[in-house]
């Protein structure tokens, strides 16, 4: 299957925005366990590539990615590390050159356009709390068949709207890989955090 229809099947990506991640294999593996296969870390943690090449090596069956690319320079970092697909905040033209699937950050009508001329292999609706899914719905009138990404704010309690509104998938972040659990290591935790939101997706 291509990416893309491996996201729509799993329909969550976690995002990881931690100051410091203790072992990037082992949170891989705990949010596996609890359902969720798409992890993206971010330029935000330090040594993000690091934890990237520890997570890639260690095959937990996770698809690996990074976010907050804002640069070609740190494009080519993230695949040099292994990552599998990119995602920006918004748009970034040198990013969507990478030789891996991007996913480019948008909001307005103009910007998700732009992305898809750009090549994105899905349009991340960035903050997609503070417009809610009826938001999400009306972007999908000039824009039927774009693969749409609602991110920023997604949580249990709005995920399944999302994903009913037309999303193709939703962004999990600090409610389900919280910087305090994740400096803790408590994978237990983490797994049934994973678990509880893709039970959400449910509705």
């Amino acid at each position: 299957m291509t990416p893309l229809h491996e996201l729509a099947a799993d329909r969550v990506i976690a995002v990881v925005r931690a100051p410091a991640i203790p072992d990037a294999a082992a949170l891989c593996a705990a949010l596996a366990e609890g359902g969720i296969r798409w992890v993206e870390f971010t330029f935000t943690t330090p040594d993000v590539t690091a934890h990237v090449r520890r997570a890639v090596a260690a095959d937990t069956g996770c698809r690996i990615g990074v976010g907050t690319v804002l640069t070609a320079g740190q494009a080519e970092q993230a695949v040099e590390a292994g990552a599998r697909y990119l995602v920006t905040p918004g748009l970034r033209p040198a990013v969507a050159a990478a030789p891996v699937p991007v996913v480019l950050g948008a909001l307005t009508p103009s910007e998700v356009a732009d992305a898809l001329d750009l090549g994105a292999a899905a349009v991340k609706v960035f903050p997609a709390r503070a417009f809610g899914p009826s938001y999400l719905r009306d972007l999908r009138g000039p824009f039927p068949d774009a693969p749409l990404v609602a991110s920023g704010g997604v949580s249990a309690a709005n995920a399944a709207a999302f994903l009913a509104a037309g999303a193709l998938a939703v962004c999990a972040g600090g409610e389900v890989v919280s910087p305090a659990l994740v400096a803790a290591a408590d994978w237990p935790e983490l797994t049934r955090r994973a678990r509880a939101f893709v039970r959400s997706l449910e509705g």
